[in-house]
């Protein structure tokens, strides 16, 4: 598989689970290029990372039980900005990521058709080898010359206070809104999730999480069982339960996801038996989670089991591992699919077709959402 994707390797059951881009090899200083933001600073935010290691210098959102905290920021970091061409932008960014950078956010004015080229705005720990980052993330996704940048040493900021400031509620749709926990709710009556998203993704805002939303929202009517395949900051397992799901469970190969949407699920006052985590066993077979020790048993094992599947995760595992996914859900069930680009559509229906049947693409921008019945005979 391609470095370019930049997804962890799991052994479970059998299978190779790929769920989430790794952090960063050491702790990022917060930024406010989160994806609340757009409306506010006019980015297109394409990742943000959020600190929660307790022995980070850095700020965090997020304390060693899963709760809110905030440490002193670190005196400086590295904005770095990129030129690159924009058929690229994306791939590049997530390699930026994967290769050391904090952040990275593309100016949505330089996305004018008028140049082929985009600007991609970083931000790196004074540690890190900006130079071999740059190098490493272009030559994996195929780049034969490393783009023009340049480099900028800045004093660090209250990010913490900062990206609270940016974080501003999300309508996802009528009667529907993220908060964040930092913020009040427009409207009480709404059904309203409450959010912190710490390192976990998932904040509300980014298109294939608005089109998971809004199929939940279609979709359930009261009573259903739900599995979040990549669960992230538990967002799309929470919101189905306040619309009335009767039970949902989350997977995800990151303890500090885990974390997060343990937390996210006390701020919206639902019970450890509505909604199950379950860490998924790494190579090594277990993980250690609150003093938890999970093996390769339990949740992960139990399939046609759930009413719901929705997988918000990557391409490439979302195509490696469609029977994996397709297996936890009822024959009739419905199977969702996000995280993917509209072009990229082709190769997942091709690939869910054998599964699925009555499939239907939601769009928003160039993002979209796959969905279908699992056949009956499959």
């Amino acid at each position: 598989m391609s470095v370019s994707r930049f997804v962890k390797h799991l052994v479970g059951s059998g299978h190779r689970l790929l769920l989430r881009p790794p952090p960063p090899p050491s702790p990022p200083p917060l930024c406010c290029l989160s994806a609340l933001s757009v409306a506010q600073t006019r980015r297109i935010p394409v990742a943000t990372t959020f600190s929660s290691s307790p022995a980070s210098s850095g700020p965090s959102l997020s304390s060693s039980d899963g709760g809110p905290a905030v440490e002193s920021p670190s005196p400086s970091y590295l904005s770095v900005r990129i030129r690159c061409p924009k058929d690229v932008a994306d791939e590049l960014s997530e390699a930026l990521l994967c290769f050391g950078a904090s952040s990275a956010s593309m100016d949505e004015e330089d996305g004018s058709d008028s140049s082929d080229e985009i600007s991609i705005n970083s931000i790196f720990l004074p540690s890190e080898d900006v130079d071999a980052s740059v190098s490493n993330a272009a030559d994996s996704i195929g780049l034969k010359d490393v783009p023009e940048y340049d480099i900028e040493v800045c004093e660090q900021e209250d990010w913490v206070k900062k990206t609270q400031e940016s974080l501003r509620p999300v309508k996802v749709t009528e009667g529907l809104w993220i908060i964040p926990e930092w913020q009040t709710p427009p409207n009480v009556e709404a059904t309203n999730i409450i959010l912190n998203p710490g390192l976990a993704f998932g904040t509300g805002e980014h298109p294939t999480t608005r089109l998971c939303l809004l199929l939940l929202h279609g979709l359930i009517k009261g009573g259903e069982h739900l599995l979040d395949y990549g669960t992230g900051s538990g967002i799309l397992a929470i919101a189905a339960l306040k619309l009335g799901a009767a039970s949902a469970v989350g997977f995800d190969v990151d303890p500090q996801a885990i974390s997060s949407a343990r937390h996210n699920a006390a701020l919206n006052n639902i019970e450890s038996d509505k909604m199950q985590l379950e860490l998924v066993p790494t190579n090594e077979g277990t993980h250690e989670d609150s003093g938890q020790t999970l093996h390769k048993q339990g949740l992960i094992s139990e399939t046609e089991k759930y009413d719901v599947v929705v997988a918000n995760i990557l391409l490439n595992p979302l195509l490696e591992l469609a029977d994996h996914i397709v297996s936890y859900a009822k024959p009739g069930a419905t199977v969702a699919v996000s995280g993917i680009l509209s072009d990229q559509v082709p190769s997942i229906r091709s690939r869910y077709s054998c599964f699925l049947e009555d499939i239907s693409v939601s769009e928003q921008g160039e993002w979209a959402c796959l969905s279908g019945t699992k056949k009956i005979n499959f």
